[in-house]
């Protein structure tokens, strides 16, 4: 018998994309043989899953879990919203959020963290369910909010199952306050991200590059009316604060109540609960937004099918 060396379980990968807990487990079974352990894996799919890589992914499932005062949300793609549907994708974008939680959605800690009692990692674990299901799969990304006092609140969009969507949102609300109270508020607010798609929270976390651009557009815009210079000032400062009120959660009028900006909600919510409240964040997942789908001709799919 060979010794299974990491070089050897490293040559094995390269020849065949496969996990390395399932490359191991290939060269365990057959006795070190690297041309016998490339069958293996042919035999149980995991190979041709490899192959599967540069099919593009843009549909699936963005997934939330929390506990406390923490949670995390995932987004894990896949080729077809058929698969989406499917039990076993379900259960297995459920499992990977729960792993997220554990490690405040580090993405990098995620993929290398040990999943359920499978014996693999979750990357390994994607590769395995690609050979299983028959579609490429990729885990896209993953976030993880926390406070040290009060609540990570969540909300999905388009739900297919609990915990499942579409569009998954977290709001962190930072109080010694009522906890079902600033559940209640937290989610209320997550909807309203889900629905108003803000890019900041506040404006002093406007991104410098997005503020110059939008400042150097309205600035243009504003020559263009002929106006003296100390009048194009003031109209473009006007108009930044209409950009402003637009991209930042904490300037957003409430889509529940229409009128109240979100920072005044919070405020309210810290006078009803005589304590502090502060949103110190949010994240906002849509599925397989920025991904670019392949378009295709259904038609002529259908007819290389049969002539096949």
């Amino acid at each position: 018998m060979a010794e299974i060396t990491a070089a050897l379980v490293k040559d094995l990968r390269e020849k065949t994309g496969a996990g390395m807990m399932d490359c191991k487990k290939a060269l365990a079974e057959t006795g070190g043989d690297l041309e016998g352990a490339i069958d293996w894996l042919r035999k149980k799919g995991l190979a041709a899953a490899a192959k599967k890589a540069g099919r593009v992914a843009a549909e699936g499932l963005v997934a939330v879990a929390g506990a406390g005062n923490k949670a995390a949300v995932v987004e894990l793609n896949a080729e077809t919203d058929f698969v989406a549907r499917n039990d076993g994708f379900q259960d297995f974008v459920k499992g990977v959020a729960a792993v997220a939680l554990d490690v405040v959605g580090d993405l990098e800690q995620l993929k290398v963290a040990a999943y359920q009692d499978t014996g693999r990692n979750v990357a390994d674990q994607v590769t395995h369910m690609i050979a299983t299901i028959g579609e490429n799969m990729n885990l896209r990304r993953s976030t993880g909010l926390s406070v040290a006092n009060g609540v990570v609140a969540s909300y999905i969009h388009s739900a297919v199952a609990p915990g499942l969507g579409k569009i998954g949102v977290l709001v962190a609300l930072e109080s010694e306050g009522d906890v079902a109270r600033l559940e209640e508020v937290g989610k209320q607010i997550a909807m309203h991200v889900a629905a108003a798609n803000p890019q900041f929270l506040n404006r002093d976390s406007v991104d410098t590059s997005a503020l110059d651009r939008e400042r150097a557009v309205l600035v243009d815009q504003a020559r263009a009316s002929g106006r003296p210079e100390e009048i194009i000032e003031k109209m473009v400062e006007g108009r930044l604060r209409k950009y402003y009120e637009e991209v930042c959660l904490l300037e957003q009028v409430f889509v529940i109540d229409g009128e109240s900006k979100i920072s005044k909600v919070v405020e309210n919510l810290a006078k009803e609960l005589g304590k502090p409240v502060a949103l110190t964040g949010f994240v906002r997942y849509a599925l397989g937004e920025g991904i670019e789908k392949e378009e295709s001709d259904f038609a002529a799919e259908v007819a290389a099918a049969v002539k096949g």
